[in-house]
């Protein structure tokens, strides 16, 4: 796509925002109840939150609110209703407690601001909410976008109902109610129809090749729907535009962000586009002698190992492998793990981090600068020990330690070393 058909697809896409702020700003005015079901619960009431703190998201007032609003065609029995307002809470007359329930909600709309009208009416023991107030809930204007969008035979109209269907999407569906079985339900269900309308869009914006919106979906899709892989689509939108640069380095901070929050390595999508990008990048006609001043590591502060990214660390060990083939030298591979005071794995909070970065120092200033090491998960690092014998290992894990421990300190860090094979069919690093 050239640079013109990128800024008018950036202008297109800035007027379709406007232009779905301006339509809730609208329905705020002509008196449409705005319910917020995404990310956090809210009721908004001419442009004025009627609810919407964390705390009044926990009230009985609240979990009325939602289920009426949420169920507002098939309504909701008071059995049900009953159950998810009082719980196992041993109550003496239940149908008392409902009605007083239902009658301090009425009292709190009409204090708000809203027509006096039966808000909350009851039909052969349901519950249901009033047609004389109209709703709009971003989970059920979500459904109905997706909806139409699969409906639609225009590509172009169904690419914009996929893209606004995404944007009714900004969190968990009622996220602070994890462990409440309806919203768990829910918010599995909307997750999953989330994940469809991205995939259809990002099918509709390639077949265009669309990489500006591209870019932009991903973004928006990792922010929302953390951790589930949506940096692939943008970085796939960054190869399409021939953002070279831009592409290595939001794959860097893909890599580190997937290691601190869960320990994980890049999926195997983001390593086939990077592995693209790497075959794609061109550099001027230089001479020998400049290309490697660029090659070289440059001025080293201080002695201490190679530090470097996952996906660098196994090449280096690949690279030292097919060596060993000729050499013969003795190569290990060692595993670092930060231990509580039981010797088990730590996993997660403030500490692990303040305790994996100086078992990153304590690496760095123990092993040999002909080394190298990576981290590989939360409190975890792997170094690749060149040219040594498992004796020395033992020695740099004393030197390790002696960095690592400091006064009565409980926590420690645990070891597991492997020879590197020397055969083309050895073990791979996992």
């Amino acid at each position: 796509m050239n640079r013109n058909s990128s800024r008018q697809a950036e202008k297109t896409a800035d007027a379709a925002e406007g232009k779905r702020v301006a339509e809730m700003e609208s329905k705020e005015e002509n008196h449409i109840l705005y319910v917020q079901m995404f990310g956090s619960f809210s009721l908004t009431w001419k442009g004025k939150p009627l609810i919407g703190a964390s705390k009044s998201n926990e009230t009985q007032f609240a979990y009325l609110m939602q289920q009426l609003l949420h169920n507002r065609e098939n309504g909701v029995s008071r059995e049900q209703l009953g159950q998810i307002l009082f719980g196992d809470r041993d109550v003496s007359d239940l149908n008392h407690a409902m009605r007083s329930v239902i009658y301090n909600a009425k009292k709190k709309l009409k204090a708000a601001g809203m027509p006096d009208v039966n808000y909350i009416e009851q039909r052969k023991g349901v519950c249901f909410w009033t047609k004389e107030i109209p709703v709009q809930e971003d989970a059920s204007e979500m459904e109905r976008l997706c909806q139409e969008a699969r409906e639609e035979e225009d590509p172009r109209q169904k690419l914009e109902l996929y893209l606004e269907a995404c944007h009714c999407y900004t969190g968990e569906f009622l996220g602070f109610q994890a462990s409440s079985i309806w919203a768990a339900r829910e918010s599995r269900r909307y997750r999953r129809l989330f994940c469809s309308c991205v995939e259809e869009a990002v099918r509709l914006l390639r077949e265009n090749e669309d990489y500006y919106r591209m870019e932009k979906i991903g973004l928006y899709a990792a922010k929302v729907n953390p951790l589930a892989d949506w940096e692939t689509v943008t970085m796939e939108a960054l190869v399409g535009m021939e953002k070279d640069e831009e592409a290595v380095r939001f794959y860097d901070d893909t890599v580190e962000l997937y290691l601190q929050e869960q320990g994980l390595r890049p999926s195997d999508r983001l390593l086939e586009l990077l592995n693209k990008l790497g075959t794609r990048i061109e550099h001027q006609y230089e001479v020998l002698d400049l290309i490697q001043m660029q090659l070289t590591e440059g001025e080293v502060q201080g002695s201490g190992g190679y530090e470097c990214s996952y996906p660098v660390f196994q090449g280096v060990y690949r690279m030292v492998e097919r060596m060993m083939e000729r050499g013969g030298q003795s190569v290990y591979l060692m595993l670092c793990t930060v231990v509580d005071s039981k010797g088990n794995p730590m996993k997660d909070g403030a500490v692990l981090s303040e305790l994996s970065e100086r078992l990153k120092e304590s690496i760095r200033q123990s092993v040999r600068r002909g080394d190298a090491f990576t981290r590989y998960g939360k409190g975890q690092y792997l170094v690749l020990l060149i040219n040594t014998t498992r004796e020395n290992c033992k020695i740099l894990q004393r030197r390790i330690n002696e960095r690592f421990v400091v006064r009565r300190q409980r926590t420690g860090v645990q070891y597991h070393v492997n020879s590197v094979a020397c055969t083309p069919q050895g073990d791979r690093l996992p």
